[in-house]
């Protein structure tokens, strides 16, 4: 299928902060063919006008776990270890693959809605996280969350690869598979040297939870001598291209690391405010050079998934905890939920900017709102004041998948009514 999008602004992400104005796009197939002056001598199946809106790359949340959906204000204001160990371990426990894959389609409408195109998502059985990306046409990294099991570790480690085999470059390829031990916490050494040997031989990379809070970096000083950070540099986990989420708990050191190692930090600020986890020291990584990416973190800890306030928190709370105005600025914000999200997944030459030759991965958000006037600043306008609920446009790998706000590939009331049945009964469980 061959797409028109004309009259657009622009705002590329390839490195230019300026906001190219009343421009075309044209699509062909999955790809971007041209952007520029009207063409002639191009036939398009589709023209959609771009007449007060703005298109830009499609948001990358780099981090979250898309099942959680089903227990969304199932349990809140609880510390992070209480949260998990007496609230969510236990009922998760109950989930099953059906439970999972329609907790997956719930979260896969409300991001789309708000603009999100690719993600990365961590949970347990993700042959139904596999099915639903398949059927909505969103583009992912799935990555089976793995704790140590020391009763059968390599049945662990082979869901896994089986997850791999299934599901790597599916979907026209807008499907990838990496490695994902749980944490540092709940891996130990030789499970984790396990983890890597597999990461290597299906040559893809870790997705990891890392010093999310102040407990697991103490306790990883009391048993280890050393941060989690220091730790898994030390067993050479960061050989590996690596998806580090939350890094809230990183000192000088930590960070030297992490830029040396290129390791891709998952900025979750609202899920670390909610629980209290603390504030990721962001400004001073990328002032570093580290590419720190966004995410939302699961819907439960949360409680949405809209990738357009994690932007605007992810810079106004630096600016607080420096005490500096200019910290972390709106673009640097941008920046992390489009081209660094990118760059975390591994999936840059392909997504992220707006680019001849690259995937057609966009979002087109209506400008014609009351709250995004006046139009003094595009670009402070996306950070500080666009609303997911502005995404008017979403296109996929070439594929218009929301239109209007009409979503193309789901059935949204099927979606809400099965999802509010499966919850219910996992209660009940």
């Amino acid at each position: 299928m061959s797409i028109l999008i004309k009259n657009i602004d622009l705002l590329s992400m390839d490195g230019e902060r300026d906001l190219v104005k009343n421009t075309n796009i044209y699509i062909n197939g999955d790809r971007i063919d041209h952007i520029g002056e009207l063409k002639d001598d191009i036939d398009v199946d589709r023209v959609i006008d771009g007449k007060n809106k703005l298109a830009m790359p499609g948001l990358v949340n780099a981090h979250t776990h898309m099942g959680m959906s089903l227990l969304r204000n199932y349990a809140d204001d609880l510390p992070l270890f209480d949260w998990l160990q007496k609230k969510i371990w236990p009922i998760e426990a109950k989930m099953t693959g059906e439970d999972i894959y329609w907790g997956t389609l719930l979260s896969m409408v409300e991001m789309i809605q708000s603009g999100t195109t690719a993600f990365c998502d961590m949970y347990v059985d993700m042959e139904g996280v596999g099915k639903a990306t398949e059927e909505s046409g969103m583009r992912a990294v799935l990555t089976r969350g793995t704790t140590e099991d020391k009763v059968n570790p390599e049945g662990k480690i082979d869901e896994t690869r089986v997850l791999y085999n299934n599901w790597h470059n599916k979907g026209n390829g807008r499907i990838k598979i990496m490695v994902a031990p749980h944490a540092p916490y709940t891996c130990g050494d030789g499970f984790l040297l396990k983890l890597m040997n597999l990461a290597n031989e299906l040559n893809t990379g870790i997705h990891i939870h890392v010093s999310e809070t102040k407990k697991e970096v103490e306790d990883s000083i009391r048993q280890h001598g050393k941060t989690p950070v220091q730790h898994l540099n030390d067993l050479g986990l960061f050989d590996y291209h690596t998806i580090a989420a939350h890094c809230v708990h990183v000192n000088d050191e930590d960070i030297d690391i992490m830029y040396e190692k290129n390791v891709f930090p998952v900025n979750n600020p609202v899920s670390n405010f909610k629980l209290a986890s603390g504030f990721s020291p962001v400004d001073k990584m990328l002032k570093k050079g580290i590419r720190v990416a966004l995410g939302t973190d699961g819907a439960s800890s949360n409680n949405s998934l809209n990738m357009f306030e994690e932007i605007k928190l992810a810079s106004i709370v630096n600016k607080a905890v420096n005490l500096d105005a200019v910290s972390v600025s709106s673009f640097d914000a941008l920046k992390m939920a489009t081209v660094n999200g990118a760059m975390a997944l591994d999936i840059v030459d392909e997504v992220g900017t707006i680019e001849v030759g690259k995937k057609a991965d966009i979002i087109l958000i209506d400008f014609d709102k009351p709250h995004l006037y006046p139009k003094h600043n595009i670009i402070s306008a996306l950070t500080y004041s666009v609303q997911g609920s502005d995404v008017d446009t979403v296109i996929i790998d070439g594929k218009i998948i929301m239109e209007k706000r009409e979503i193309k590939t789901l059935d949204i009331e099927k979606i809400k009514y099965l999802t509010e049945k499966y919850a219910k009964d996992l209660i009940k469980r």
